[in-house]
């Protein structure tokens, strides 16, 4: 019994130190409310900034809902710990943000906390809006404020034991999340800085380009160096890989069309990125998007195209089957030899999404169609129709498996096992 009781000691002794050390590491860099607090003068100049902001931000990807109030909130963001329904950032002093002031809206950036100090999801991504600078949090809350109020109350979310917890995010906080800010590099110009911040800070680029680790937590030393949109399925490209999407080889003119456009004659945009797209970097600035182009294109590069010495192995009689739908449903748009149509329909041969490694984008978008975006300097764009009413899963297979590997493609099949994973 003495010894059972000394065991039961120990570990309780353990798990006092365990909480305290995940308050401490809670609390680093904690922003303490001020008393009184900041004072706050709005202006007019001060709104237009923070509306630009927002945009750079794509703040209404996740807080406006199709045919809803703006801002009101009710987005369901679908995890594989459950559903984050985004919050109503209206002035309606119930439902949104109307009872808060400049310092609780800074904290929520900065530290990931609500104005009553309860610990936000990340879904919310503050461990990008850390770095986002003071000025810039007080322009955007100036934004907000001008917004109609919408009453619509905040969902509760969705999430499965633990992690519905309080407690579960403290130690997810603990283990992932340190507050930050955004420090300058005084060896890179101002043109790259300022493309750092939009990146990195505002326009949280690793929360789909960067790979996660089991607790859902971006994997920040390994950059942009792509990964699996959990639950959507979509494969957000690695832009620091020549393989993939990084432009380190692209004018940056090219970058430019791309985030305002959705299109230039160096790709293309459609899933996930259309929405940010349309949503977001079409109505940045051109010294902005420049500035994102100058500091996109001197990411450090992780791979480079290494030549294999041995083709995939391909089934002969898949390959038929695969080529006879080509011809009937595909080859009217982008042509017998996979050249597509300049300003319409993009090549097949030498497509880059069409040879990375993963299909599941290309699955995604025989499925379900592939559009881009409207924009703009493309407000009538061509699109693709979805297949998967007219194609069962060995037939998309098939045909994928044909289109990487012809005209000097050389990609591997796609198989059943890929099929499934969709």
């Amino acid at each position: 019994m003495r010894r059972l009781l000394y065991v039961l000691i120990f570990l309780a002794t353990l798990g006092i130190l365990a909480a305290f050390a995940i308050v401490g590491l809670n609390l680093r860099g904690e922003t303490k409310l001020p008393d009184p607090p900041t004072a706050f003068n709005s202006t007019a100049q001060l709104v237009e900034r923070g509306r630009y902001l927002a945009l750079a931000g794509n703040c209404a990807g996740c807080h406006s809902a199709l045919g809803a109030a703006p801002y009101a909130g009710g987005v369901g963001i679908e995890t594989p710990f459950g559903t984050v329904f985004a919050s109503n950032l209206t002035p309606d002093p119930a439902a949104g943000i109307g009872r808060w002031n400049s310092d609780h809206f800074w904290r929520a950036l900065h530290n990931g906390r609500s104005k009553d100090g309860r610990l936000l999801y990340p879904a919310f991504p503050y461990p990008n809006f850390t770095r986002v600078t003071r000025e810039d949090s007080d322009a955007i809350f100036a934004y907000l404020r001008t917004v109609p109020p919408s009453p619509e109350p905040n969902r509760p979310h969705e999430l499965r034991f633990p992690y519905d917890t309080q407690a579960a995010l403290a130690v997810w906080r603990a283990l992932s999340f340190t507050a930050g800010t955004f420090d300058s590099n005084p060896d890179k110009s101002t043109e790259w800085n300022r493309g750092a911040y939009l990146v990195d800070g505002l326009g949280h680029c690793i929360a789909c380009h960067g790979t996660r680790n089991v607790l859902g937590a971006t994997q920040e030393k390994l950059g942009l160096s792509g990964g699996l949109i959990a639950v959507q399925n979509w494969y957000a490209p690695s832009l620091t890989s020549n393989r993939e999407a990084g432009v380190a080889e692209w004018a940056p003119h090219d970058v430019v069309e791309l985030l305002k456009n959705g299109r230039s004659e160096r790709g293309s945009v459609m899933g996930p990125m259309a929405d940010v797209v349309y949503g977001s970097t079409q109505h940045l600035t051109e010294a902005d998007l420049l500035a994102m182009a100058s500091y996109l294109k001197e990411l450090p590069s992780t791979s480079t195209a290494v030549a294999s010495t041995t083709s995939p192995k391909r089934e002969a009689r898949v390959m038929e089957h695969g080529q006879r739908i080509f011809d009937q449903r595909c080859a009217y748009c982008h042509g017998d030899q996979g050249q597509g149509a300049v300003g319409a329909y993009p090549p097949l041969a030498g497509n880059r999404a069409v040879l990375m490694n993963s299909p599941v984008n290309l699955i995604q978008i025989v499925r379900h169609g592939g559009f881009l975006p409207t924009t703009a300097g493309n407000p009538r764009p061509y699109g693709m129709p979805p297949f998967r009413i007219v194609l069962d899963d060995t037939d998309v297979a098939a045909v994928l498996t044909y289109v990487r590997g012809s005209w000097g493609n050389d990609a591997p099949p796609v198989t059943a096992r890929d099929m499934l994973r969709q």
